[in-house]
């Protein structure tokens, strides 16, 4: 099928405004929807997702995921669409991603979903029931080891590193999974994120988190992570004089804007954290 046929729209899951205006103007002008999802959890915006049934194809892309070659996204996305595949993305573990998580979990800093064949299957039950540590074995085997790098340590037992490893596991056994391979930038931190056939599609930065805190502060807060403003401008900048556009230039205006989004987006963000305390405190407990 055509992709001409079927309703795409781009995702991203955002908390900081100006990274997601940066972020965005290297794909809204290509004749898609964008939408911008704040306030969500780390788990929840793919059942957002699902939940939009205007939408067939979703290319989820993080705010600190920078699209330097489109043509190459689309190519991914005839693929996903050509060969029954219902998620496209890059390991969590696995080529260059900076984490030890498990390489059956995509990192969703970027994926091309195809909604329809996970509408298919899913459910929350379904995701909340399917026991990960029965089928492990069968999912290692048939997971493509060519991903695999003998100077890497993978962990394919780790279950709980992020609230969105559920929804990836009953994936990555009920649908069909295309793990996309990536090298590291020369910055030492930016993952670069290729297509199927080889050719550079984005660049993510990581650490987006510390994009608007000022470095004295991350320096207490994580020490190894940096001044990561600039080197995430830096990879903004790249991104644009590969794609030959110019960089969107803020007003005051705009910066106000930045300021009462992140407070606002704080406002939300403090209570839901202290929410979820209890149920961390619980999974400790029973870890003890």
């Amino acid at each position: 099928m055509n992709r001409k046929n079927l309703r795409i729209k781009f995702f991203c899951r955002s908390f900081d405004l100006k990274l997601y205006r940066l972020s965005c103007q290297l794909y809204n002008s290509l004749g898609y929807e964008c939408v911008r999802l704040t306030d969500q959890s780390a788990d929840g915006y793919f059942y957002t997702m699902l939940k939009d049934e205007s939408c067939d194809i979703a290319i989820n892309v993080d705010e600190d995921c920078f699209i330097t070659n489109p043509d190459a996204v689309f190519e991914l996305v005839d693929y996903v669409i050509e060969n029954n595949i219902a998620n496209a993305g890059c390991p969590d573990g696995g080529g260059w991603c900076p984490r030890g998580g498990n390489p059956i979990v995509t990192n969703p800093f970027f994926n091309v979903f195809d909604l329809r064949l996970l509408r298919q299957q899913f459910s929350k039950t379904a995701v909340n029931a399917f026991d990960y540590a029965a089928n492990k074995e069968q999912m290692i085997a048939n997971f493509p080891q060519e991903m695999l790098y003998a100077e890497r340590k993978y962990d394919f037992s780790r279950t709980d590193y992020e609230p969105y490893y559920p929804f990836f596991f009953w994936q990555a056994y009920h649908t069909k999974t295309h793990y996309l391979h990536s090298t590291r930038h020369e910055d030492g931190w930016t993952t670069i994120l290729y297509n199927h056939l080889g050719q550079e599609m984005c660049r993510h930065t990581w650490l987006a988190r510390f994009y608007s805190v000022p470095s004295f502060i991350v320096k207490h807060w994580q020490p190894n992570a940096g001044k990561q403003q600039q080197r995430i401008d830096a990879i903004i900048n790249e991104a644009y004089e590969i794609r030959q556009l110019p960089r969107p230039v803020f007003y005051f205006k705009d910066y106000c804007q930045f300021a009462l989004n992140t407070f606002v987006r704080w406002l939300i963000k403090v209570p839901q954290r202290i929410a979820g305390w209890p149920k961390k405190i619980q999974k400790k407990l029973q870890k003890k």
